[in-house]
Parts: C-alpha cells; structure tokens; sequence
C-alpha cells in the first residue's frame, strides 16, 4: 500500500542520486542506515541508483551507542570493509559514522569517495530538505554568502538569547559549501556554510536556544532551556544553565577527554526548508541560525584542533552576523542588498506544499 509522500520521496531519491552524487553508470553507491533508522528512505535511493547504472548496496546494521569513535567498538567488521571502498557513499545513520575510525580510514587524503552525510533524516525532512529546494538559486545565496564570509577577516555573532562572540578567520582555510557530493571527499546536507576561524581568538558567549545533539545520552534535541557557554581562545571555560546543561557537562566530564571542549567549527543554516526538529542534520540548517561544534575537528575545516573523542554540536536561532564591523545579517535575516535580493530568490523558488 502507498505511503504518505511515496512518490515525493521517488523524486527526492533521483535529485540525491542525479543532483547531488552526480552518479554515472558503473559506479558503486553505497548506503549505510542503522537500526535506529528508516529503512525506505534507503530502499528509494537505492532504486534510484540502480535505475541509472549504479552498483548499489546497502548496509544496514546495528546502532553504535554514541557519535563518532564512541561508537567504534559496536560497527560490524564488514562495514568497515565496505565503507572504505566504493565511489560513493550516502550515510542515513542515527548514531553518526561520522568521524569515527572507519570514516577516517574512508576519508584519507587521495580517497576517490564522495560522501553525503544525511543522517537521521527522515521522508518528509528529506522531503522539504532536498526534493522541494530551488537549487539554482540556493547554489547562487549560498556562493554569495560564503564569498563574503571568505573575505572576511573579523566577526560578531550575536542574538537575543545571549550569543555574543568575536574571532578572526584565515582566509586560506576551507569553507564548507554544501550543496553536492560530485568531488571526493566529505560532503553534508545543503544549507550550512562552515568554516573553522582562527581558533585561538574565539571568546565571548556562545548560548545554545535551539538545539543539541551528541548521541546517545548527549543526543538531546530541541532545547527546553539555554545552555550557555563561556569561551576563551577558542575553549570552552564553563557551561551554565538547567538541566539540560548539566547532562552535557556530565558526558564531557565522562568522556574524559580535555579535546571535547574545543570549539571546532561554526556554520550557518540556511535551508529553507529545515525546521527545528530535534535531528541535528536538519536543526543545523533552519534558516538564520549558527551552529557551533565542539570535540572532534572533521578535516575538511584544516583546523589546529584535530581529534576528540566524540563530536556535538549547539543551535544559536536567528543570530545576528557583523563581517569586519558591519552588519550583514539581522535577527537571522540578511540584510546586505545583494545577499538579501539573493535570499529573497531562493525563498521565493521553495514551494509549500
């Protein structure tokens, strides 16, 4: 019997396997989804793969206990064969492969893979996030925005909640652009622009109004209350707040790793089609946050910071952004004439329904 969005996720499955992989015929996609996820999402693009000539497997398997290496002791044997040789490889897992020992080994410099992080996603986020995007005017704000930020050597980031943060980039280091996986290498949901600034000049406060996601017992979601962080030199110095907060202090604490209080990377979220959900894949893309990581730094950022024992990342909701003094974004939405314009379109093209 059909299921809901059965023939919008058809259509989602093609634009991942066609748009975003750009796969020829005779290539090999591999899919991995744990046992705490959907299995048709998979199922379709698979489908989808195999309709145009691909060499498709997909891997299902048991669910890790945490993100990253906290999760190395749980991936089966055969996976880690598998992940480490193919052309390219989707990953829907809710307990991230991401940085853990496998996608290191996977990823290594001169690896052919081209990897496309949508973990956790289900149809309809997959749905609103990628089926129903207006990729020629996505592709034309996000290549705006990160041209911006590239020539940008100081930055603010502030909101209501409390977010009040400066730092200074190096314009050499990479910016993850997300909109494709048709290059080797590490590639994720399109709608985030990330970057690792200069690691040492991060200070200020950093308070997390959305969301928070570190598997397993870290892996909370939607936020009931703030979770403030205080920084200096790009470190974490003390964590305040309820509940909430206290749990994230604990796991750190437990992980026993001085790494994990790293701040790795910051990004921006603009999807137009994210919500706040509770799935970090998504909440980090709902239009006009910024995102910050801490722990494990991916090597697509060429960061000072490198490895951790685990990864996580916090949503700051409708952050206000200051590029060398001057105030390009207000309360989440661009107001530089030629971003804004550019926002504009790529709004106007997402059609509701």
């Amino acid at each position: 019997m059909p299921r809901i969005l059965e023939l919008e996720l058809g259509k989602t499955a093609y634009v991942i396997v066609k748009e975003l992989f750009r796969l020829q015929s005779g290539e090999s996609l591999l899919i991995t989804v744990d046992s705490k996820d959907g299995w048709k999402a998979a199922l379709e693009v698979a489908k989808a793969a195999e309709a145009i000539g691909g060499k498709v497997m997909v891997a299902w398997h048991s669910s890790a206990s945490g993100y990253g290496k906290t999760g190395d002791s749980k991936h089966p044997t055969p996976l880690k064969a598998a992940i480490s040789d193919t052309d390219a490889w989707l990953e829907l897992n809710k307990e991230w492969l991401l940085y853990s020992t496998p996608w290191e080994t996977a990823m290594k410099k001169g690896s052919r893979i081209r990897y496309l992080f949508m973990g956790g996603l289900g149809v309809e986020q997959l749905h609103r996030c990628v089926g129903k995007i207006n990729w020629p005017a996505q592709e034309a704000f996000q290549n705006k925005l990160a041209e911006m930020t590239r020539n940008t050597n100081t930055m603010r980031l502030y909101t209501e909640a409390g977010t009040d943060v400066t730092f200074d980039n190096i314009p050499s280091r990479s910016i993850t652009n997300e909109l494709r996986a048709d290059v080797p290498g590490p590639h994720f949901l399109t709608g985030q622009i990330g970057w690792a600034p200069r690691e040492e000049t991060i200070k200020g406060t950093i308070v997390f109004d959305g969301a928070f996601s570190g598997g397993g017992i870290a892996d909370i979601g939607i936020l009931t209350d703030p979770i403030i962080l205080s920084v200096k030199r790009g470190r974490i110095v003390n964590i305040e707040g309820k509940r909430e907060a206290e749990i994230i202090k604990s796991w750190i604490a437990r992980l026993d790793d001085d790494r994990m209080y790293n701040l790795v990377h910051v990004c921006y979220g603009y999807n137009p089609g994210a919500r706040l959900s509770g799935i970090c894949t998504e909440d980090e893309r709902v239009w006009g946050c910024t995102g910050w990581g801490i722990g494990y730094q991916g090597i697509m950022f060429d960061g000072n910071f490198g490895d951790a024992a685990s990864h996580a990342d916090g949503i700051c909701l409708n952050t206000t952004v200051y590029m060398d003094g001057k105030m390009i974004i207000e309360k989440g939405v661009p107001t530089h004439p030629e971003l804004k314009y550019l926002a504009d379109e790529c709004r106007r093209g997402f059609k509701n329904g």
